[in-house]
């Protein structure tokens, strides 16, 4: 709500000091160089372990023909925490994970990825699982 009241006063201010000269003209300019340059998918999370004592979240975006992933962790306990990523890409599903104790981030990236899904796990590469969720 807030972004489209500024957005609002922003048009009204730009329009009564007379700036307003090819809106459409500008716009298209900006949209075909932000669509070449970097696509953005958005924030996820966060997305917990089943029994809460880890979480995930971060921010999906493609570049370039490339999909990339910024995530961070945070756990709470003795043990460490897991995030798991699962991707469709040539053809065929790949799966790989990242450990943690305390707080972590971290990015990565891949061309070609056609989906994308995470969950968190705590104490143990497959123990606590939380629910799947499709972040691209």
């Amino acid at each position: 709500m807030r972004k489209v009241l500024a957005a609002a006063a922003l048009t009204a201010s730009v329009a009564i000091t007379g700036l307003a000269a090819a809106p459409a003209a500008q716009a298209a300019t900006t949209t075909q160089t932000a669509a070449s340059t970097a696509t953005s998918m958005g924030n996820w999370g966060k997305y917990y372990s089943s029994n809460h004592k880890a979480y995930t979240y971060g921010k999906t975006w493609k570049q370039n023909g490339k999909v990339y992933t910024k995530w961070y962790g945070k756990e709470y306990g003795s043990k460490h925490g897991y995030v798991w990523f699962k991707y469709y890409s040539g053809g065929s599903w790949h799966k790989f994970y990242r450990e943690w104790n305390g707080s972590y981030s971290e990015t990565w990236s891949k061309h070609a990825i056609k989906k994308l899904y995470t969950y968190t796990c705590w104490g143990g590469k497959h123990t606590y699982c939380g629910s799947s969720h499709r972040i691209y």
